[in-house]
């Protein structure tokens, strides 16, 4: 039988491998920026275009390669990071596996250009589809710049199953903060479609920070520093009133390499656990280095996942230097037992005590109300007593008739006669004034009543429903908004004085693919450059004044649906925009408005549920009833 098995040539086994390591253009943006970092560099520009299906190049000013080196880096399993086996286990630089150029040359047009420091020439190589078509000396600035050019150009299917250009360059902004936020001290720049989105110089960590976040975090962070023999923690977490219902600005780093991690992130949650909601996740941007041989990094292709050989360990260190410093700021309650020096200072504590002072003070009677046996509760009888004496008025009948009597007024008992009682001036009525005005209602036009400003009570033929206001306004607003992005654009109201909104770079990018349906939605937005966007206009059933606010709960809603359910971004947004602007507990509704959310409700398709699973309404039949309060049939 003739032998069945081939080995791979090399162009197919590198694609095959960019299967694994280049999912989308900001796979390629996450290698070549940390091997900018490995090779030294000081400044790092990221170019963009058409969110990466063009063009992903970089250029650093680092220690460059040789003609040799330029040739090689291209090859499958080439790397100047590791030499032994031994060496995986000491790994400090952000790439090791040599894998990443062979397999971006296996699915684009790469050009290459580098120069050594100290050489007078550089080196030109460009490669298709992982065969080299030129390598020729050239003349370039010192350092390397490698350009992508048409991603996926010979893998069309790949490159269909890429999303949207907002979508797609909101994934690059992602790898570029985090690894800019890893090296605060290098200056990084990023420019798309010739329009610069970051230029971030070098400093502390705090300022890249808030240069990536913006500039509202300035006051609202605090420092984390913790230092054992094992391993350092340091970096900053948000106060209480930075968290959000997102997961967005969380960042965890080991060795200065981003990482996602749910058990480090449950320790930071329960640091926080007694001083922000329990839906909310806190801003933190937190460094552990720890020595290489407890961390293997070889776990995933993208680098993101790490195994430690102790992790509870480093739960607990984590847990405790977020506590810790959230404790030092005055953040959560700690007890201090250092001695005020004002209090130091008081005549009480550094003047002598005379043998004078000390017979006044032992003769008053707070002395020996307190140094008596049992007598620190009596109550003085020789003070005030007289304003006492007719405390038993206020328990007693002063007489047989049904007034009573405190000695200092009288009340008279409530008339038979009662002013009929209107619910709407009322909204805190008692159960036997809603029950006679449900009485004297017709039966065909009962009214709603609100419970606890939460729920609405609303008889029906067989007994009663209650209904969540908010589940069952949000379905209201959900079919709305589905029939808008179908039938015809709703209602947009106009603003006297229109509204900038400047929005972080990844949020702008959010907003940019969503601008078309939020237009057909009624907001009246269009961009105005560099991350700012002018609002023009709102939906007209929305009255909140604060666009700013309005939005920006919208963008958080949308990434928690994005986080929850593998759903479309239309979806999403209509999702969203329902759960944003819904009725929120805790609002007193008149009757006409609860009866308003009640016929509404029942006009919906599926009006027993909200979006989100949510029951909007239970119902309750007399016969529950009559046998919950064993009345029998």
């Amino acid at each position: 039988m003739a032998d069945i098995i081939n080995l791979l040539p090399d162009n197919i086994a590198n694609q095959i491998a960019a299967g694994e390591v280049i999912q989308r253009p900001a796979s390629a943006v996450k290698e070549l920026l940390e091997n900018a970092v490995d090779a030294g560099a000081t400044e790092i520009q990221l170019i963009i275009k058409d969110a990466g299906k063009e063009l992903v190049q970089v250029i650093d000013n680092g220690g460059g390669m040789s003609e040799t080196d330029a040739r090689m880096c291209f090859e499958r399993h080439a790397t100047s990071k590791i030499q032994s086996i031994d060496d995986l286990f000491q790994i400090t630089t952000m790439g090791f596996r040599g894998e990443a150029l062979a397999s971006i040359a296996a699915v684009s047009q790469v050009e290459l250009k580098t120069r050594k420091r100290g050489s007078e020439v550089g080196t030109y190589v460009e490669i298709d589809n992982s065969f080299v078509q030129k390598q020729e000396p050239c003349q370039t600035a010192e350092g390397t710049s490698i350009a992508m050019k048409n991603l996926f150009f010979n893998v069309p299917a790949r490159r269909n199953f890429l999303k949207s250009n907002a979508a797609e360059m909101r994934h690059i902004v992602d790898e570029f903060i985090r690894v800019a936020m890893a090296f605060p001290q290098l200056q990084f720049s990023l420019t798309s479609n010739n329009q610069q989105l970051f230029h971030l110089e070098k400093g502390s960590l705090k300022q890249r920070i808030v240069a990536i976040l913006g500039q509202h975090y300035n006051a609202r962070l605090v420092s984390v520093k913790e230092t054992t023999d094992y391993m350092n923690v340091y970096g900053f977490v948000g106060k209480p009133e930075t968290a959000k219902k997102t997961r967005g600005d969380q960042f965890f780093f080991v060795n200065n390499r981003f990482i996602k991690s749910s058990y480090l992130n449950h320790a930071v949650m329960n640091a926080f656990a007694d001083i922000i909601p329990a839906d909310s996740f806190p801003l933190y941007v937190l460094f552990i280095d720890v020595n290489p041989e407890h961390v293997d990094i070889n776990v995933h292709p993208t680098k993101q996942e790490i195994k430690f050989d102790d992790e509870k360990l480093m739960y607990a260190f984590v847990q405790s230097a977020v506590k810790h410093s959230l404790a030092q700021f005055s953040i959560t309650a700690t007890l201090d037992f250092d001695l005020d020096p004002n209090i130091q200072a008081l005549d009480a504590v550094s003047k002598p005590f005379t043998a004078q002072q000390q017979q006044e003070s032992t003769q008053s009677s707070l002395y020996k109300s307190f140094t008596q046996a049992n007598q620190a509760h009596m109550i003085d009888k020789s003070s005030n007593s007289s304003n006492l004496k007719h405390w038993k008025d206020l328990y007693e009948p002063a007489g047989s008739n049904d007034s009573y009597s405190t000695g200092a007024y009288t009340v008279e008992p409530e008339p038979e006669t009662r002013p009929a009682v209107t619910y709407e001036s009322q909204p805190h009525a008692t159960a036997s004034v809603i029950d006679e005005r449900w009485q004297d209602t017709p039966k065909d036009q009962k009214v709603p009543v609100q419970i606890q400003q939460q729920y609405i009570l609303s008889q029906i033929k067989s007994g009663f429903i209650l209904i969540d206001q908010q589940a069952a306004h949000e379905r209201i607003l959900y079919e709305r908004y589905q029939r808008a992005l179908v039938e015809a654009p709703m209602a947009t109201q106009q603003s006297l004085f229109p509204q900038t909104l400047q929005l972080p770079p990844a949020d702008a990018a959010l907003i940019s693919e969503m601008l078309g349906d939020l237009q057909t939605l009624g907001y009246d937005l269009e961009p105005f450059g560099n991350n700012t966007f002018v609002v023009r206009g709102t939906p007209a059933d929305i009255q909140n004044n604060n666009n700013q606010a309005t939005i920006e709960n919208l963008l958080e809603q949308f990434k928690n649906f994005s986080h929850e359910l593998k759903v479309n971004p239309r979806e999403q947004l209509i999702r969203s925009m329902a759960r944003n602007n819904a009725i929120p507990a805790g609002k007193v509704l008149a009757a006409r408005e609860m009866q308003n959310i009640i016929d509404e409700l029942f006009a919906c398709s599926m009006p027993n549920v909200a979006p989100g699973g949510k029951f909007t309404f239970i119902s309750f039949k007399l016969t529950d009833l009559a046998r919950m309060f064993e009345r029998g049939n």
